[in-house]
């Protein structure tokens, strides 16, 4: 490893011992309580839920407006990668607060439709910070990836420790892993933003509430995928000129 390799690679080991900490007492208890209402939704719902989220997920992550140039960033050291990644990451989540700001000044017809929307903005970011890290998304394998930096992101403790396992060991993980568990996937996701998209739907203050949550859940996300995306190139560190 050069100099600037080294100082990422203690980066991404901070990044991995606050993914790794134990959540504190409020967010135990957030998360059993979501728990307990979970159970008292009915299985027909969770199943609608599951579909929906599944085939939300899929049109997007597997949809031709998600295709990015494969050699955007063939001829960038690391450092101008994580550059252009920080870029990005801005990019986006301007993009996310103007998109936040507007359906949730808009009611609940709008604010309900922040979802998808919100959704396909995390999903194209995913697609171009791939490129920016040099890793070819038309693969199936690079999609699944994809999938799994959103789960981490969005998880609880249990599940985010599992899927960082799954992304540190992905050159030998993804050789047996075909499939998401869907209904995690969602169950995981609306539980973590449940709050936020709640208080956006409250006349008044929605606009504010869609605007900060955007911004938060897109830096979360950004500083997810980018150091996702550094532990891999670190295990390929060798084989980088």
């Amino acid at each position: 490893m050069n100099e600037y390799e080294l100082k990422v690679y203690e980066e991404v080991e901070e990044w991995k011992r606050k993914l790794t900490r134990r959540s504190g007492m409020m967010n135990r208890i957030s998360k059993k309580a979501q728990g307990k209402i979970n159970e008292l939704i009915p299985e027909k719902v969770h199943e609608v839920m599951t579909e929906s989220i599944k085939a939300m997920v899929k049109a997007t992550l597997f949809g031709s407006q998600l295709t990015t140039n494969k050699n955007q960033a063939h001829a960038l050291t690391f450092a101008e990668r994580d550059v252009l990644a920080e870029k990005k990451i801005s990019t986006y989540q301007k993009t996310a607060i103007i998109e936040g700001a507007g359906t949730g000044a808009g009611g609940i017809l709008l604010g309900l439709a922040d979802f998808p929307l919100l959704l396909s903005i995390k999903m194209k970011f995913l697609f171009e910070t791939a490129a920016v890290y040099g890793f070819n998304t038309s693969e199936y394998g690079e999609r699944l990836f994809i999938l799994h930096v959103f789960q981490l992101a969005f998880s609880s403790e249990e599940i985010r420790q599992n899927t960082l396992f799954e992304i540190e060991n992905w050159e030998n993980r993804k050789k047996v892993l075909v499939e998401m568990d869907w209904r995690k996937f969602q169950q995981e996701y609306r539980d973590y933003i449940d709050l936020a998209k709640m208080l956006q739907l409250v006349p008044g203050i929605g606009a504010f509430v869609g605007a900060y949550a955007n911004n938060n859940l897109l830096k979360h996300l950004g500083e997810t995928a980018k150091n996702s995306y550094r532990l891999r190139l670190l295990q390929k560190a060798p084989e980088m000129e």
